[in-house]
C-alpha cells in the first residue's frame, strides 16, 4: 500500500535529503514527471542507452475524455517500430526517476509512454524526487488529485493512451501493448488491460496498493475477466506481511478468469523498485526488472 506514515518513518529514520540524491544518482547509472513547470531537470533531448543505443525522450500531450494528458514518450532513436508500453508512476508522479526507468526499458526495444496521472489538476513534474515529495508534504498536496483516479477514470485514460500510442510512428501496432505501474499505479495496469483488452497484452504491478478491494465492484481482481493480458504481480514483503491474503485472493481471481498471473513476494519493502524511493533495493529491483522483461518478451 501507499502508506503515508511508513514513508515519513523512512524519511526520518533512514535517509537524509542528501542521501536520497546520492542513491538516486547511483541507481540511474547502474540502472542504466510534460515540460516541468517547477524547474525540474527533465529534458526532451536524446540520451545514450546503457548499451550505447541513443534514446529519445520528449514531452508530449494529447486529448482524453477528461482533458489533456501530458507525459513523456521514450524510445530508441533507431528508425524502427517497437511494442508500446504505458508506465504509470507512483504517488510522487512524473519525474526524472520515472524517465530513467522508461529509458532503461526502451533500451530493450520498447516505445514507452510515462503518464502524468494528475493531469486533470496539474501539468508536468510536481516533485523532483521522493525526498522532495516528503519534504513538501506531498500526500496532502496530491490527495485531492488522487481522489479522481478511480477505475473508471483510469480506464478512460488508458483508452486514450492506447489510441495515441497506436498513432505514433515508433509503435508497432501488430504487437501487443504492455503496461507497468508502481504503488498507486499498480491497480492502474489492471484497469488499463480491462479497458483495451484487444491491445493490452501484459500488465505488471510493482508494490501496487489496492489490488484487492472486496467492497468495490471495480476492484482490480474483479475485472480480470474483462482483459486478455498476462500479469506479473510483484508484491513487497512488508505489504504481504500486513495482508497475506491479498496475494491468494488475486491469484484465485486470475485463475477463475483464465488469466495467466505470476504473483510473487519479493525481498524488498514497499517502493523497492524505484531508484529514488527510500526503500530502493537494487538487487531485488533488478530481479523484478528481469521478470518484467521476460513477461514482455513472451507476450508482446
Amino acid at each position: 500500500m501507499c502508506d503515508e506514515a511508513k514513508l515519513k518513518s523512512w524519511a526520518k529514520d533512514a535517509l537524509s535529503r542528501r542521501q536520497f540524491g546520492a542513491i538516486a544518482g547511483a541507481a540511474a547509472v547502474t540502472a542504466c514527471a510534460p515540460a516541468a513547470s517547477t524547474g525540474s531537470a527533465i529534458s526532451d533531448t536524446p540520451a545514450g542507452g546503457s548499451r550505447g543505443i541513443s534514446m529519445v525522450s520528449k514531452a508530449v500531450s494529447f486529448p482524453t475524455a477528461d482533458g489533456t494528458m501530458d507525459g513523456f514518450f521514450v524510445f530508441p532513436e533507431a528508425d524502427r517500430q517497437y511494442p508500446g508500453v504505458i508506465l504509470w508512476p507512483d504517488v510522487a508522479g512524473l519525474r526524472q526517476s520515472k524517465i530513467e526507468m522508461a529509458m532503461r526499458l526502451a533500451n530493450e526495444g520498447y516505445a514507452v509512454f510515462v503518464a502524468n496521472p494528475y493531469y486533470r489538476d496539474v501539468k508536468g513534474e510536481q516533485f523532483a524526487d521522493f525526498a522532495t515529495f516528503i519534504d513538501q508534504q506531498g500526500f496532502q498536496k496530491v490527495r485531492p488529485w488522487r481522489s479522481k483516479l478511480d477505475g473508471e477514470a483510469i480506464m478512460r485514460d488508458a483508452s486514450a493512451i492506447v489510441e495515441w500510442l497506436d498513432a505514433q510512428d515508433q509503435v508497432d501496432t501488430s504487437r501487443g501493448i504492455g503496461t507497468q505501474g508502481y504503488c498507486m499505479g499498480g491497480p492502474f495496469t489492471v484497469w488499463s488491460a480491462a479497458a483495451v483488452p484487444d491491445r493490452v497484452k501484459a500488465a505488471a504491478s510493482f508494490h501496487g496498493g489496492g489490488l484487492v478491494r472486496e467492497d468495490n465492484p471495480m476492484s482490480p481482481h474483479k475485472v480480470l475477466d474483462q482483459s486478455q493480458a498476462s500479469y506479473l504481480i510483484a508484491v513487497a514483503q512488508d505489504d504481504d506481511a500486513e495482508d497475506p491474503q491479498a496475494k491468494v485472493t488475486f491469484s484465485e481471481a486470475a485463475e477463475a478468469a483464465g488469466r495467466a498471473a505470476r504473483v510473487k513476494v519479493f525481498a524488498g519493502d514497499h517502493g523497492w523498485t524505484v531508484p529514488d524511493s527510500p526503500a530502493y533495493n537494487e538487487a531485488a529491483a533488478d530481479q523484478a526488472y528481469s521478470e518484467l522483461v521476460a513477461l514482455y518478451s513472451a507476450t508482446l
